[in-house]
């Protein structure tokens, strides 16, 4: 299946009020632009020096998602380009973030990536540390807190996934007494379904749109 053939096939089942980025880690500008020409807008980069010098050659109105781990050094490589920040891992991170975007003069929107699944592997905030930092967001001026990010067990038991999806989808609901905190990013190649049916609003899908990934470089 072509590049343009998978997102028409994934936008006409994705809901209307989900949002997809298309995963475009490690993938040559061509293939980016391929699902430019599809409509495709939004794109999600897991690596500051990878996002920077695809969007500086790539169209002016694509849609930049962050979506990997950041090291605080390297957040000001993401703040120009990046519309939202889904992987905000800890208040150091955050606090770095909020300093880069108020010198570049910009409100950078976020997520707190919140640690969902039964693999310590994976980074996050528990659903307890995440609502209490929610609580002191007016302490950092420069980031527009968005919702919240979690990536759900690799495993096929896919009611372990729903569940971790509603936790994830749970601490949204506790999460709405901010203003535009609305936001739940969660669902990737092998799971958006289950994370469509539990409420998400951004899916994250690179494997479907582009293939399987050639470099983990």
């Amino acid at each position: 299946m072509s590049i343009a053939s998978a997102i028409q096939q994934l936008k006409q089942e994705l809901p209307s009020t989900v949002k997809l980025v298309a995963v475009s880690k490690f993938k040559p500008a061509e293939a980016i632009l391929e699902a430019y020409a599809a409509g495709q807008r939004a794109f999600g980069e897991n690596r500051p020096q990878e996002l920077a010098a695809k969007a500086a050659v790539l169209p002016p109105d694509i849609e930049w998602h962050f979506i990997g781990h950041l090291q605080t050094n390297k957040v000001k490589l993401v703040i120009p380009w990046a519309t939202m920040i889904h992987s905000v891992d800890s208040e150091r991170l955050l606090a770095e973030i909020d300093k880069a975007a108020r010198a570049a003069g910009k409100i950078m929107d976020c997520l707190l990536e919140v640690h969902i699944a039964q693999e310590v592997t994976k980074q996050g905030f528990s659903p307890e540390e995440a609502l209490a930092l929610a609580g002191r967001i007016g302490d950092y001026p420069g980031i527009r807190l968005r919702g919240v990010m979690g990536m759900a067990t690799f495993t096929d038991d896919t009611e372990e996934v729903r569940q971790e999806f509603r936790t994830l989808k749970e601490v949204s609901r506790k999460l709405s007494f901010l203003p535009c905190c609305d936001q739940v990013s969660m669902g990737m190649s092998e799971d958006w379904r289950i994370a469509v049916e539990e409420g998400t609003t951004i899916v994250r899908i690179g494997t479907s749109i582009f293939g399987k990934r050639e470099s983990t470089r």
